[in-house]
């Protein structure tokens, strides 16, 4: 049998070994991937690097690195462990794997700066016991979830079961922009809200809510109409934007504002029994212009007080919309981008459509005319409604 000497020996051959020098020198340009224990990975690691342990190399590493040309270096305490592991993912036909030779020990000793991640509290590891067991989660993505800044346009049908799910999650700031108040005919499918807040505006009730289901949570007040004066404004203050409007000069407005940001939109639509979803990641995929050039006329697309919707439907696309914001959050998972999932609660059917980005698209596309947000009740011929809950019949036409 061979010793822990000749596997060493062998892995060397066939493994480079770099220095943390080196390592410093690449400068980002490679995979940086720590493979010691997670009780070793909390006391300090190398900035940017992702944590996969020496145990869970093999069944992970596809999660963290799908490509397998991907550069990759690995380190450990001091630069066995990462050998080995570095030799095991280059038989699973990855081209390009580094060792750091002494490794995180190497690292420190070298006076070379590292990193330090915020603790779970006690009280956190209970709550969000169940997030910390799924191996793409754990305590990495927990904390990326606490530090996470998310926008909700509408404390509506959409935007309250969203915001829930969100901060339940852990989300740690929440925000909302919305102008309307607590209506007894919101509390159909508006669950965040209840009979005692009507009259009460949207944004306090749901912060009500929210703050009493986890003291974790920030939320954030934004009681405005969104336009084209404040949305880049309050766009920059958030990582991802949750669309759940229900009139079409706030969707365009918001898809244009989300692309100047470079912040990714998750989008979500409801009419009667059908709703619909889709992620936009800003000039990677296809945006809200490049699926729909126009609008519908404004006969075409009644608001929900118009046409109805069944009151389960927007529970089922904002949570779809909240599993979407998580995937991006953590970074686990395909988001549905380039893609649209249209739901038929009549037919219990889910149908996804493949959407290409439009090269002529106006905010997108290679020469773009629109630059600046702009506010579009003009463009779209039809009043700027309440910014609560979705769209209307145009995006299940479109559909």
């Amino acid at each position: 049998m061979p010793s822990s000497r000749d596997l060493l020996d062998d892995a060397r051959r066939v493994i480079p070994e770099v220095t943390p020098e080196q390592v410093r020198s690449q400068n980002g340009a490679r995979i940086l991937i720590d493979v010691r224990e997670r009780d070793e990975f909390e006391q300090g690691y190398i900035s940017g690097a992702v944590h996969v342990s020496k145990g869970h190399i093999e069944t992970r590493i596809e999660d963290a690195v799908p490509d397998r040309d991907t550069p990759i270096t690995l380190y450990c305490a001091g630069g066995t462990r990462s050998l080995l592991a570095a030799r095991a993912i280059r038989e699973l036909g990855y081209t390009d794997v580094q060792s750091m030779s002494g490794g995180f020990n190497g690292w420190k000793q070298a006076g070379f700066d590292f990193a330090m991640p915020a603790a779970l509290t006690p009280e956190q590891k209970i709550r969000y016991s169940r997030h910390l067991l799924i191996p793409e989660i754990g305590d990495e993505g927990q904390r990326k979830l606490l530090d996470a800044k998310v926008l909700l346009i509408g404390a509506g049908g959409l935007g309250t079961p969203a915001a829930q799910y969100l901060a339940a999650a852990g989300v740690g700031t929440i925000g909302f922009v919305d102008f309307d108040v607590v209506d007894l005919s919101n509390l159909q499918r508006q669950i965040l809200h209840t009979e005692d807040r009507i009259g009460m505006r949207k944004t306090e009730s749901a912060r009500i809510a929210l703050q009493a289901l986890n003291s974790d949570v920030v939320v954030r007040e934004h009681n405005e109409m969104l336009n084209s004066d404040n949305a880049r404004e309050i766009f920059e203050q958030y990582d991802i934007i949750v669309n759940g409007c229900d009139n079409f000069p706030t969707r365009y407005l918001a898809n244009d504002v989300a692309l100047f940001t470079k912040k990714p939109l998750i989008d979500g639509g409801i009419f009667r029994f059908e709703g619909q979803l889709t992620t936009v990641l800003p000039f990677a995929s296809p945006c809200y212009r490049c699926r729909y050039p126009l609008p519908p006329p404004p006969e075409e697309a009644p608001s929900c007080a118009e046409a109805g919707v069944l009151g389960v439907l927007p529970g089922v696309i904002g949570v779809l919309q909240a599993v979407e914001t998580i995937k991006l959050i953590t970074g686990i998972g395909e988001p549905l981008a380039g893609r649209l999932l249209h739901f038929d609660a009549l037919a219990m059917k889910f149908r996804e459509f493949r959407v290409p980005r439009d090269p002529q698209c106006p905010v997108c596309g290679e020469n773009p005319t629109i630059t600046a947000p702009i506010d579009y009740a003009g463009f779209c011929a039809a009043p700027l409604g309440r910014a609560t809950e979705a769209v209307g019949a145009g995006e299940a036409v479109h559909a």
